[in-house]
């Protein structure tokens, strides 16, 4: 069976947010966001950074797969756009790798500025030498199987989150958390209240103990 025959759905196409999101929640740590998110929103902890100091911000583009399967994955490389982010649901399955080397250099030549597996990676150490963000729920060496089905763009659950596309994504070392883009507005004001807060206190502290 070759990629053209498997059984991948593709969801209508969506706007993608202005960039102009992307910068505004550049500055501030998901742990920040969270706050401002009600501490909802955040992806579980079993989603974890492949190496330390990722931070990335950008807009989800929702890929679901059978368990160790990524036709569709292949497949959204025809619709990603730069400032996307891979948000890809293989079940959380982790016997056999979604991503590796080749795909990853796919993504970050199509100027995706991330992606997040909620299933496993292979190749870990040439992701890590090629810089491109990624988190992953574990490694395996297996490759998957290309025989989809597969959705592109619609929602999916990503560490137990809901994902939709044109979502803001952002993660950093201490997680990920997913923006509904209905709510962007209010989360940015709300993240900055937050961010003023933790300054105020950060500077009491530093004034207290200098």
């Amino acid at each position: 069976m070759s990629l053209e025959d498997a059984d991948i759905r593709f969801a209508p196409r969506w706007e993608r947010p202005s960039v102009e999101w992307i910068e505004a929640f550049k500055p501030f740590p998901v742990a920040n966001i969270g706050d401002a998110m009600e501490r909802l929103g955040m992806c579980d902890a079993g989603l974890v950074p492949l190496f330390p100091g990722i931070h990335f911000v950008g807009f989800a583009l929702p890929v679901l797969v059978p368990a160790g399967d990524n036709a569709a994955v292949i497949r959204a490389l025809e619709v990603i756009e730069p400032g996307d982010v891979m948000m890809i649901n293989g079940l959380g399955h982790i016997d056999r790798a979604l991503v590796g080397e080749q795909l990853t250099q796919r993504f970050q030549h199509a100027g995706a500025n991330g992606a997040v597996i909620d299933g496993a990676v292979r190749d870990r150490r040439i992701i890590e030498s090629v810089n491109f963000p990624t988190f992953a729920r574990g490694t395996s060496p297996a490759g998957p199987y290309k025989n989809g089905p597969g959705v592109i763009g619609e929602p999916v659950a990503i560490g137990g989150v809901v994902c939709c596309a044109g979502d803001i994504v952002v993660a950093d070392d201490d997680g990920i958390a997913i923006i509904p883009f209905w709510r962007a507005e209010a989360i940015l004001a709300s993240v900055k209240e937050v961010a003023r807060r933790e300054a105020e206190m950060t500077a009491e502290v530093t004034q207290k103990y200098r």
